[in-house]
């Protein structure tokens, strides 16, 4: 009797172990209706690691960005490329930031 209860509870351990993934991808979908977060649906692991380590690097990155651009800002003056300065130095990071939904990999939206 012993063999068979033992039997019995690995296939039922077994057998739950395996219905973990599926019950998983089911409580993983997304019904936010965004389609940028539903392209990438992110999980719980890429959304901490994007709010403590990411985040605070762009943040960073923006910053440091704003002072490269104002030390910058006579020399593409004069080269006319004051805007692409900008946009590659300070609005992209600071998009990436705060504006790309947690998780996610890029705030561009994709035409679909």
């Amino acid at each position: 009797m012993k063999l068979f209860r033992s039997t019995a509870a690995a296939l039922a351990l077994t057998t739950g172990l395996l219905a973990l993934p599926a019950h998983a991808e089911v409580a993983q979908q997304n019904t936010s209706g965004d389609p940028l977060y539903t392209a990438n649906a992110p999980g719980a692991f890429s959304m901490l690691g994007d709010l403590l380590i990411a985040r605070p690097l762009l943040i960073g990155a923006t910053a440091i960005g704003a002072v490269a651009f104002v030390v910058s800002l006579p020399f593409t003056a004069l080269g006319g490329n004051v805007k692409e300065a900008g946009q590659s130095l300070v609005a992209d990071p600071a998009r990436e930031a705060f504006a790309r939904c947690l998780g996610c990999t890029s705030s561009v939206k994709n035409e679909y």
